[in-house]
């Protein structure tokens, strides 16, 4: 069984007189250093705070910047965006080193990497690199290959908060900030093509979001792997893989839904990709590539009602059927997960498996 050490407990221990005050301190120093505390992620009201918290403050900071940057211009954003920079830093500081607090420090860890693209943005305006009418809210809908400088670094800057703090919620700005890459890099191949909403433009996004999210997935696979030889011993169950997962699913099954089969062979292959993702969720212990890949198969089931059933009374009874047996496969699937994971993770490398294994507890 794993137990959590947190300030609590060795407060009780020391009030139980199993150790001392000053052992109990020195202890907590010492596992607080070398990154041993940690609070689990889990459903409990304080932690939906911080993260609801953080979600806020990276929604005033757009909310603001695109009021900021119609009145003034550049260089108020630029002290704003390096404002909030300094904050966030000294806020993730307070509550790692004072309050013990991981999780809403990596709020503002996530903070200080999201607010680096609206500073390198006025600073290329104040420089004169940027030319052009695009304000930086602009960044986050429209795909242009001219944000690759912005995000290359925030991507610097994540690695550097990442090594400095170790705190896995700053994955996630690292992990959408390399979804954004891909479309705007995608941008940057076909500026010299047919036109980017062209049907060749829309395959070549497709393509290149499929790709990114397999290179990000082989990342996530790969610092699952280094997390578990780096702190298997010490009981470390943080988790920095989990937000590159969650995006590289999303950008590969973007991708791969957004390509035109052109055929009913095609879209067959598409339902076998899917319930192939269903399978390696199932081996990885990873959620999000069952619940893609049923949408996936659900998708693909539906074409096949609207195709093989339209304008026949055949069609709502095989809807219908099909609702329930989605339920029935949810039931065995509540059942059986647990010996499904068993079975199919005996086909990993076995690194892979002991790092699930440790994951899992």
């Amino acid at each position: 069984m794993r137990v959590s050490l947190t300030q609590q407990r060795l407060d009780e221990a020391v009030a139980a007189g199993v150790i001392d005050a000053p052992a109990a301190t020195a202890l907590w120093s010492f596992l607080s250093q070398s990154g041993d505390t940690h609070e689990a992620p889990r459903f409990k009201f304080a932690h939906l705070l911080y993260y609801f918290g953080g979600l806020i403050a990276l929604g005033s900071i757009s909310i603001f910047v695109t009021m900021a940057w119609d009145a003034f211009g550049a260089w108020p954003l630029l002290v704003f965006g390096i404002g909030v920079m300094l904050l966030s830093y000294a806020l993730t500081r307070r509550f790692i080193e004072v309050d013990r607090q991981p999780i809403p420090a990596g709020t503002m860890a996530a903070l200080l990497i999201a607010a680096v693209p609206m500073v390198v943005f006025a600073l290329q305006h104040v420089s004169g690199a940027w030319s052009g009418e695009q304000s930086y809210r602009d960044y986050h809908y429209w795909i242009d290959w001219r944000w690759l400088m912005m995000e290359f670094a925030t991507l610097a800057a994540g690695a550097a908060v990442l090594w400095r703090f170790r705190l896995p919620f700053a994955m996630l700005p690292v992990a959408v900030t390399l979804w954004y890459m891909s479309m705007d890099f995608a941008a940057y191949l076909a500026q010299d093509s047919d036109g980017w909403f062209s049907e060749a433009g829309w395959k070549l996004r497709a393509t290149i979001s499929m790709l990114f999210g397999v290179i990000m997935l082989a990342i996530a696979l790969w610092i699952e792997l280094r997390q578990y030889a780096a702190a298997s011993a010490r009981g470390d169950r943080r988790d920095f893989a989990f937000w590159l997962y969650v995006v590289g699913v999303l950008t590969f099954w973007g991708g791969l839904s957004s390509q035109d089969s052109g055929s009913e062979f095609g879209k067959l292959i598409y339902a076998g990709i899917n319930i192939g993702l269903i399978l390696i969720g199932a081996a990885l212990a990873r959620r999000v590539f069952v619940v893609f890949g049923a949408f996936g198969v659900i998708g693909y089931l539906g074409h096949l009602s609207y195709s093989v059933f339209q304008e026949s009374l055949l069609f709502t009874v095989v809807l219908g059927a099909m609702g329930i047996g989605i339920v029935f496969v949810g039931l065995w699937w509540n059942k059986r997960e647990a010996a499904l994971h068993a079975a199919l993770s005996q086909w990993l490398p076995a690194p892979l498996r002991r790092a699930i294994e440790a994951r899992e507890g």
